[in-house]
């Protein structure tokens, strides 16, 4: 029997871009706290935030057959607090609305005289949206590809790690010498495709051995199946594999001067992209190879 999946590319995008904004702006706190001169990328961050889950939450009222003939259906979600979704509406209100904020009192010229406490608050809440972010999926426990703790993690992972190859990929070609500032940024940066690639393993192998045969199908689906192509050279390879090896060669095996030629520009802008593009796969196919219970138990 074949299963046509119940959400597709526009989901994807919501939780790809709602990730990517929370990521970016407890990045721009990262880099406030630690490297507070680089007021540009700071900045970049506190641009992306809010314009990235913007218009994540646009296309999901689109995806949403009643979203926008009726409005009302997402403030009733606020009457349920026992519901991931409507934690997830206060989390990406007010995260919205914060970001909001501090962008419009960067943009008036205030920039590092913003509290610190608004921006710690805005990346606290920026991490519940990554988390949220994989929740989300969880609540379908038919599918054990989604139901797992470790779906959030490696979103929140995943989040953060979209949300500093943004910001440095504007840096790279807006503010290149606060690029070339942000040593221990990018060092962080280097080692979350790593962290992600363990994540991933791990979220397979505890799904394919789960108590469910669903869980098996749908690892099948990504490893050695329908999705496998994808999988395997757009994710892992081109997402997580050869982003990491271009950061390694920049950071550590390459010389000042090399880094800050226009070939070492080139080198960081396409691993940032690659990372960007691995981020946007890893949900797609996430949402695309998951299997339901009922479609793949033998009848009885």
């Amino acid at each position: 029997m074949e299963f046509e999946p119940i959400w597709g590319a526009i989901i994807a995008t919501y939780l790809f871009l709602a990730g990517l904004g929370g990521g970016a702006f407890a990045a721009s706190t990262y880099l406030r706290l630690r490297t507070p001169r680089c007021v540009h990328l700071i900045r970049y961050g506190r641009i992306i935030a809010p314009i990235t889950v913007i218009i994540g939450l646009v296309l999901l009222m689109f995806d949403a057959t009643a979203g926008f003939h009726n409005p009302l259906r997402f403030a009733l979600l606020l009457t349920n607090f026992g519901s991931v979704m409507t934690w997830g509406v206060v989390f990406l209100g007010a995260f919205t609305i914060l970001a909001l904020i501090v962008l419009i009192m960067d943009l008036r010229g205030k920039g590092l005289k913003i509290p610190v406490w608004l921006d710690v608050t805005g990346a606290v809440l920026g991490i519940c949206v990554c988390v949220y972010t994989g929740c989300l999926l969880g609540v379908a426990k038919t599918f054990p590809l989604w139901n797992n703790a470790l779906l959030p993690v490696l979103f929140l992972v995943s989040a953060v790690s979209t949300g500093m190859a943004a910001i440095l990929l504007v840096g790279i070609f807006r503010s290149p010498e606060e690029f070339h500032q942000s040593g221990d940024f990018k060092k962080f940066h280097f080692f979350l495709p790593i962290f992600e690639l363990f994540l991933v393993a791990c979220l397979l192998f505890i799904t394919a051995n789960s108590a469910q045969s669903a869980g098996w199908a749908s690892v099948m689906n990504l490893v050695g199946g329908a999705y496998a192509a994808p999988f395997w050279i757009i994710f892992i390879l081109l997402g997580l594999v050869v982003p990491t090896i271009l950061e390694w060669k920049m950071l550590f095996m390459s010389t000042k001067e090399v880094e800050e030629s226009g070939l070492g520009h080139k080198i960081s802008a396409a691993s940032d992209i690659l990372v960007l593009v691995g981020g946007f796969t890893l949900r797609l196919l996430i949402l695309l190879a998951a299997m339901p219970i009922t479609i793949v138990q033998p009848w009885m």
